[in-house]
């Protein structure tokens, strides 16, 4: 992995890099597989009809306007086929539907439902109360700097994944 020259320097021999390295891991399982991180997405996709996180994705984006296949696969950073099944799901649920696209008919485009709008609407809202309530619980100037660090990290993870993928490609690239 290659660091820009004015990346900050981070080693895992140092016990303080080590301690912080330990303490973001074990916040970043909490956050993807902890007890309250379950109980809060059971609050905002429902019990009685619960959608999946990838469902309510999709239909973030076309609650905004209509997406071609490849469109939406794009935004939500999926491969194609994963698309295909997801959109398979959120149309067997109701929550969406295929039509092709008017300017070419080999298009397929994907729009949501009323029901897929109403079920949309109240995950939405309850999402926005536990996020007001969560983000409320920060001063404004801790808020700015939490913003910008998950941002940061969402580009770290995203730059250590391409580079990553290279060298992968390249490893693969040089085999017999």
């Amino acid at each position: 992995m290659t660091l820009s020259a004015d990346a900050p320097s981070f080693d895992l021999n140092n016990p303080v890099d080590r301690d912080h390295a330990r303490r973001i891991g074990m916040a970043w399982i909490e956050l993807r597989r902890g007890a309250g991180s379950a109980r809060l997405r059971d609050y905002f996709f429902g019990r009685e009809e619960p959608l999946e996180q990838g469902q309510m994705d999709a239909l973030d984006l076309l609650m905004r306007r209509d997406r071609t296949m490849s469109g939406l696969a794009e935004r939500l950073r999926i491969e194609p086929s994963t698309a295909t099944r997801a959109v398979q799901r959120i149309v067997n649920d109701g929550l969406a539907e295929r039509y092709p696209s008017a300017d070419d008919g080999r298009i397929v485009m994907v729009k949501v439902t009323r029901n897929g709008r109403r079920r949309h609407t109240a995950v939405a809202k309850r999402r926005e109360i536990a996020m007001e309530r969560i983000i409320g619980s920060f001063e404004a100037d801790e808020r700015a700097i939490l913003a910008d660090l998950l941002e940061r990290l969402t580009t770290a993870i995203d730059d250590v994944v391409t580079e990553l993928d290279a060298e992968t490609h390249a490893d693969t690239d040089r085999r017999p």
